[in-house]
Parts: C-alpha cells; sequence; structure tokens
C-alpha cells in the first residue's frame, strides 16, 4: 500500500514538472534565469500600465472639473435671465393692463354693439350647424364659433369685414332657405360607404339624392341616406322633382326641418303595424294570432260550402225532381217513399230527415264560436303576464327609467289588442254562417211542414 502512494506522487510530480516546462518554453524561457527575467519584464509592464491608468484617471478628473465650473457658470447665467425676464414680465403686465384700459376707454359705445353681435351670434350658431344650407355650404360654423369668441374677447376686435361676413350668412339663410339648389357632394349610405351624388336641397326643410330623402347632422359634417324611407309615393314625387327643369313640382317635405326638426326621420322610423306585432306580440300572440286565422278560415270554408247548398236547396225549390245533391231534395225523397203514410208518421219521418241532416249545415260552429269566445280571453292573459313582466323590471331597476318598463307594456297591450282584433271577425263570421245554416235548415221545416199539411188536408178530405 504504501508503495502505491509512493508511486502516484512520484506521477503527480512529473505531470507537473511537465506542464511547467512547457509554459516555460512556451515563454522563451529554457532556464530559471530566463524564467526570473519573464516575471520581472512582466511587472515592469504592469507597473506602466498602472501609471498610465492613472494618468488618465487624473485627466478625467480635470476634465469632470471644467465641466462642474462650466455648468456652475451657466447656472448662475439662467438665473440672471430667470430675474431679467420677471422683471420684463411684470413690465409688460403693467402694460398690459394700461392698454386695455385705452382700449376699453376708445371702446366706448362698441362693447353694447359687439355684446349685441355675440348674443346674435349665438342664436345663430344653433341655426347653422344642423342647417342643410351648412351642407352645401360649410365653414360657417366654425366662422361663427370664431366670430362669438371674437367679440366677446378684451383684447381682440372686431373689424368690418368680418361684421359684414356675419351679416352675409345671416342673408344666406334667408335667401337659400326659400331656393331648390341642386350640387355635388358626400353621402353617406346606410351600409357605412361614402359616395359623391347629385344632391337636391329643397330650401332648408329637406334633401334628396337619386330619389332617396336624406338627414343632415353637423357633428358629422355631410349628408347621410335615411335607413327607412317614406312610401312609394313620396319617392316618386322626389325623382320627379330632381328630374324636373321648370314648372311646379309636387314633393314632400319636413315642415319642421329648417328649425332643426326631425319629423319625416321620425315617422319613417316609426314601427309598422307589421313589427309591432312582430316584436311585442311573445308567445302568447302569435298563439292568438294562429287561433284567429284558423277560426277565420274555417269561417269562410263554411261559408263557401253553406252557400253551394243553399244554392242547390233554392234550386230544388224551382221544381223538379227530388234530387240527393241537397238536403232538401233528400227531405222530399223522404216523404216520396212514404205516399201512404198517415199525417203523424209523415211527421216523425220529414222530423227525422231534417235532423239528420242538421249536424251537417251547422259543423264547426260551435268551433268557431269557442275561437270568438277564448281570443279575448288569450289576449286578457298575455296582459297579466305583460304587466307581471313590468312590475318585476320595477323591482330589478326601479321606476325612473319608463323606458325599461316599455317592453312588458308594449306586449300586454299587444296581446289584449290581437284578441280583440281576431275575436271581432270570428263572431262576424259565426254570425254569418249559422244565419245561413239556420236559413237553409228553416226551408227544410217550411217545406216539411207543408207536405204534412197537404197531407192532412188531402187526409180530411178523402174522409168526407
Amino acid at each position: 500500500m504504501k508503495n502505491l502512494l509512493k508511486i502516484t506522487g512520484l506521477t503527480a510530480t512529473a505531470c507537473l514538472l511537465g506542464l511547467t516546462s512547457n509554459l516555460v518554453l512556451a515563454q522563451g524561457a529554457t532556464t530559471l534565469a530566463g524564467l526570473l527575467d519573464l516575471v520581472e519584464n512582466d511587472r515592469i509592464a504592469e507597473s506602466a500600465e498602472y501609471v498610465q491608468r492613472q494618468q488618465e484617471f487624473e485627466q478625467n478628473a480635470n476634465r469632470q472639473q471644467q465641466i462642474l465650473d462650466t455648468t456652475n457658470e451657466r447656472i448662475v447665467e439662467q438665473e440672471q435671465t430667470q430675474s431679467d425676464l420677471s422683471d420684463q414680465f411684470e413690465a409688460n403686465e403693467i402694460i398690459i393692463r394700461d392698454k386695455r384700459d385705452i382700449l376699453r376707454d376708445r371702446r366706448g359705445d362698441l362693447n353694447e354693439l359687439f355684446g349685441t353681435l355675440q348674443g346674435v351670434a349665438g342664436d345663430f350658431l344653433s341655426n347653422f350647424e344642423n342647417s342643410l344650407i351648412s351642407a352645401q355650404f360649410p365653414g360657417r360654423s366654425e366662422f361663427i364659433e370664431e366670430f362669438i369668441a371674437k367679440a366677446g374677447s378684451t383684447i381682440e376686435q372686431l373689424n368690418p369685414e368680418e361684421i359684414e361676413r356675419f351679416w352675409f350668412y345671416m342673408q344666406q339663410e334667408v335667401v337659400e332657405s326659400a331656393r331648390v339648389s341642386t350640387y355635388n357632394a358626400d353621402v353617406s349610405l346606410p351600409n357605412g360607404d361614402t359616395v359623391n351624388r347629385s344632391i337636391t336641397r329643397i330650401g332648408n326643410f329637406n334633401a334628396i339624392s337619386e330619389g332617396e330623402y336624406l338627414s343632415y347632422d353637423g357633428d358629422i359634417g355631410h349628408l347621410q341616406v335615411l335607413p327607412r324611407q317614406p312610401d312609394a309615393g313620396l319617392l316618386s314625387a322626389a325623382s320627379a322633382l330632381e328630374s324636373s327643369t321648370s314648372g311646379f313640382t309636387k314633393v314632400g317635405i319636413d315642415p319642421t326641418g329648417g328649425v332643426g326638426g326631425q319629423v319625416m326621420a321620425n315617422l319613417v322610423n316609426f314601427p309598422s303595424v307589421e313589427e309591432q306585432v312582430r316584436n311585442n306580440s311573445g308567445t302568447i300572440g302569435f298563439i292568438i294570432i294562429g287561433v284567429g286565422i284558423v277560426g277565420i278560415l274555417i269561417g269562410f270554408l263554411r261559408l263557401l260550402i253553406l252557400t253551394l247548398v243553399s244554392i242547390k236547396v233554392r234550386s230544388q225549390l224551382k221544381g223538379g225532381k227530388a234530387s240527393k245533391n241537397n238536403p232538401l231534395g233528400r227531405v222530399l225523397l223522404v216523404a216520396e217513399s212514404n205516399p201512404n203514410a198517415d199525417t203523424e208518421t209523415l211527421e216523425l219521418k220529414l222530423g227525422e230527415a231534417i235532423l239528420q241532416e242538421t249536424p251537417a249545415l251547422e259543423s264547426m260552429l260551435t268551433l268557431i264560436k269557442m275561437i270568438a269566445t277564448i281570443a279575448p280571453l288569450g289576449g286578457l292573459l298575455g296582459t297579466v303576464t305583460g304587466m307581471i313582466t313590468v312590475f318585476q323590471q320595477i323591482t330589478v331597476y326601479g321606476a325612473g327609467d319608463p323606458t325599461i318598463m316599455a317592453g312588458g307594456i308594449s306586449s300586454a297591450l299587444m296581446t289584449t289588442v290581437l284578441g280583440i282584433v281576431v275575436a271581432i271577425p270570428t263572431i262576424f263570421m259565426h254570425t254569418v254562417v249559422k244565419s245561413r245554416a239556420d236559413n237553409i235548415i228553416h226551408i227544410l221545416e217550411e217545406q216539411a211542414t207543408g207536405m204534412i199539411a197537404q197531407k192532412a188536408e188531402q187526409s180530411a178530405n178523402a174522409n168526407r
């Protein structure tokens, strides 16, 4: 074991000596004296590098001191400049105050004039912003805003040209409101696209383009096609106005357009009957509509059938051989098949025949009457459920906003209307159909009674 340790130590020493000799050879030293010289040279080189770094640091320190001195000098200069500017600012404040006093004294009565102009311009500004004339002549609102600011300023002063221009704009509004003018401008379509179109402006009331009515919003700055247009008659009249070159053309306008009204836009946006029914009926409303349609169809079907039967019965009344294609003919055939029956027997047989014909004549009358009775009850049910919805919304959201409750109230009222609308025609149909059936039954009973009376008269004559 000791021998193994000695061998390992000798091997490690040999490796270390080999590495050292290789390093010395790499540095150009072949002896220990050469190695000592290399170490000395390295020390001298490091000392020279240290001295160079020290010199650079001292130079940088001197440069930083120079920069600091320059900065302090600039601070002193800026402080002096600030002091001078403060003094100049105070002096300017005094000058401005004196100038304002001089301006106020010189303006004198003009202050009252400028105040009046400012008030009038403020009143006209709201008209100019949403005027159709501003769509044709842009920039008027911006000028009026600057005019108002200048009229109320204590520094600036209106000049005669600006006052004349304001007068021109007021006069232009009056003159153009009585003219029908055509020009080209950008128009926004309902799908969001913007196209350049020929526009016909009817005073300050309405503008039309390619047979469509337009609206104007000063915030947007250009005309827009109304998403929903008036009826076809007004649109055809608008197209006729665009194509006309002289004379008078009848066209529909919004009389409140000149004062910022939107009557036409509100009217065309008002939901139609179909939209109101579709949006406010709910499940109960559609059930009422379905039941009503079924009742009316059954009524028309029964009325058609009874009309054909009535025609055949009246044809049978005019004479001829009894036929099986109508109730009266079948009743007459019963009488003809029992020629030897006594009066009581004949009366019973004819009564039986009439009873057999009655169910066919009165078929589905009960169903029509039931529909006429159920429809208003369905409307009442829809009213109750709609009001329950309203009270639930009030519980959750409160009663501050009426629009929240409008949906439930509309649904409640719409179902009531639908119930009444269905009940009225179904009751009418039931009355007409029942009257037609009763009329046919009355003819059968009348003819049967006549035959019985005739049979009784013949029996009485035979017994004499």
